[in-house]
């Protein structure tokens, strides 16, 4: 009888978990069923009636969405903005992450502890001087100035999580590769890197998806002729009011280039998430 029970429980348990992804995953759904209709049949009902009549998908929207230079071109902008900005704080949060957990240098402790403050700055604090520091410099509506902010502002957070992974290395492992005469650059790469590679890995993803959904940056300090998606969508709906044939195949190629840049790299992501929570 308690085993019948058991059984009854996980069947229940599974089938709470699948209706409740089934409900997270049905904005999703819509947005799909929507980017796939036509103008005219949205106007006539919800997505909802493909359940009925699904004869009435078609690609067209991609098709003329593909045609849109201010789109296509919003995309690859994103990809100019996010891939840059990504590759920087893993780099530069990796080698600080490595100082801070194994070098010895003075007030080594209290400077992380600076770090550890600048993760609770918001963004919005930041909005205004640094725009007039763009402005000085040069900056302000360029690439380069997005792609520095967001790297400027993801780098606390990455130094943080780098160094708790990194100081978690037993120091048996670099001392004995210290023995063996590397350095600390070739510890670094050799030893840190590969070891550290799930947290790499889940820092990655979400610097990368911070950057790619932004929209607050990007309607701040980007060039107004070359938006990212986010900034390019947000126009779109400002001049045309209800173009949902763009507006809906625009937001979910924007939604699934992050989709699947978490799918790549999940089972990372999870070890990476759980490293240290098991002794």
């Amino acid at each position: 009888m308690s085993a019948l029970r058991r059984v009854a429980g996980s069947v229940l348990l599974r089938a709470f978990l699948v209706l409740a992804g089934l409900f997270w995953l049905l904005p999703t759904l819509g947005l799909l069923v929507s980017s796939l209709l036509s103008p005219d049949d949205l106007n006539r009902g919800g997505w909802w009636q493909v359940l009925t009549e699904p004869s009435r998908l078609t690609a067209s929207n991609y098709a003329r969405l593909l045609e849109n230079d201010t789109i296509t071109g919003s995309l690859l902008n994103t990809v100019v903005i996010a891939v840059p900005a990504t590759l920087l704080v893993l780099a530069l949060g990796a080698f600080a992450g490595y100082a801070f957990a194994w070098l010895e240098f003075p007030g080594r402790d209290w400077l992380f502890l600076v770090v550890v403050g600048l993760l609770v700055v918001p963004v919005q604090v930041a909005l205004i001087p640094v725009s007039e520091l763009f402005g000085t410099i040069g900056l302000f509506e360029t690439t380069a100035g997005v792609v520095l902010f967001h790297t400027a502002f993801g780098l606390p957070f990455a130094v943080f999580l780098l160094r708790n992974f990194f100081a978690e290395i037993p120091r048996e492992l670099l001392e004995a590769a210290r023995l063996d005469g590397a350095g600390e650059l070739r510890l670094f790469a050799r030893v840190v890197l590969p070891l550290g590679g799930p947290a790499i890995a889940s820092l990655g993803i979400f610097q990368f998806l911070w950057v790619w959904n932004d929209m607050l940056v990007a309607l701040v300090f980007a060039d107004s002729a070359h938006p990212p998606v986010t900034v390019a969508l947000q126009q779109q709906v400002r001049q045309f009011g209800n173009n949902i044939d763009v507006l809906a195949p625009g937001a979910f190629l924007s939604m699934a280039v992050p989709l699947l840049v978490f799918f790549a790299f999940q089972r990372q992501f999870a070890t990476g998430v759980m490293a240290g929570a098991v002794k």
